[in-house]
């Protein structure tokens, strides 16, 4: 995997401080906060953390004990680590969709129409200051005064131009999609997992029910383009950090020599060191030896 993906245009923006704000329909979203900083990074560097993060968000999120504002929390911690995940540009067909006359959808779990117009489109992702944006038919213009927008556009600008929209301060992403997004992930995650863990168990029913989950994993490929370097290069192009997420996640669960695991205690997933490490953690397994002495001494005293 580290080898298929080790050129890479990958390059996102995060801000140093992000918040939550409602519209006036009572919907919550995050977005960065007015005296936020931007800055350039590369997500991909260190694509094992920020998979695990969000896929243990995932878990977090589908853990029914946990509160609205725990969730709110971790969710506002990813996206201080990492930035907003880039919806705008994930879910059409491409992410050159303002050229277009129209933005089309494939089927996903966040916009049911197959087709908007671009006002449309964007609006849902600015949905509190609009922005300085104009399109008749496959013409458009969009300005910005911000000075680290300007910036930022000249660092980027090979960049898609909903890209670069999409790292301005207006832009915001709801919270419930965020959720969705993240569950689908711990989902994909564990279902791949207790398949194989589970097997021999399963009944036919439940592996066809598994098998199902996981074909409905999926979305739009990353670009590429071919860079005369040493030799021909492909260098793949990730437009929004979901879609480098989701790669990154994909080659990480169907690699052969994959080990991620789950956490026999915390129930957290991990990179295992060694092929039969079953915890993530010196303090998950002592904590889990604990848990079963005092469990055991329990059955004893009866």
């Amino acid at each position: 995997m580290i080898n298929l993906f080790k050129n890479t245009s990958s390059n996102w923006v995060r801000y140093d401080k992000y918040k939550w704000k409602e519209d006036k329909a009572g919907t919550l979203y995050i977005t960065p906060a007015p005296d936020a900083q931007p800055s350039l990074y590369d997500p991909l560097k260190d694509s094992e953390q920020l998979v695990l993060k969000a896929v243990n968000l995932g878990l977090m999120c589908m853990d029914k004990k946990n509160t609205k504002e725990q969730l709110q929390d971790a969710i506002m911690d990813f996206v201080t680590c990492y930035g907003l995940l880039g919806f705008m540009t994930a879910l059409p067909t491409t992410p050159e969709f303002i050229t277009y006359e129209a933005v089309y959808l494939p089927k996903n779990h966040f916009i049911k129409e197959e087709s908007l117009t671009t006002e449309n489109y964007l609006s849902r992702f600015f949905p509190f200051d609009k922005i300085d944006f104009r399109k008749r038919g496959m013409e458009s213009s969009w300005n910005t005064d911000n000075i680290e927008m300007i910036a930022l556009i000249m660092t980027m600008k090979n960049k898609p131009q909903a890209v670069l929209m999409s790292f301005q301060k207006e832009y915001a992403e709801r919270y419930d999609w965020l959720v969705t997004l993240f569950k689908d992930w711990a989902f994909t995650f564990m279902s791949s997992f207790l398949y194989y863990q589970d097997f021999d168990i399963l009944d036919d029913m439940q592996k066809q029910l598994y098998r199902q989950g996981m074909a409905a994993f999926g979305g739009i490929a990353p670009t590429y383009h071919i860079e005369l370097l040493d030799r021909p290069t492909i260098v793949w192009d990730f437009h929004s950090l979901l879609l480098g997420v989701q790669m990154m996640f994909s080659f990480m669960i169907t690699d052969e020599k994959s080990t991620l695991k789950v956490c026999k205690h915390c129930g957290n997933a991990f990179v295992a060191g060694r092929p039969n490490s079953v915890f993530c953690s010196a303090k998950c397994k002592n904590r889990y030896n604990v848990y079963k002495s005092r469990a055991k001494d329990k059955d004893e005293n009866k």
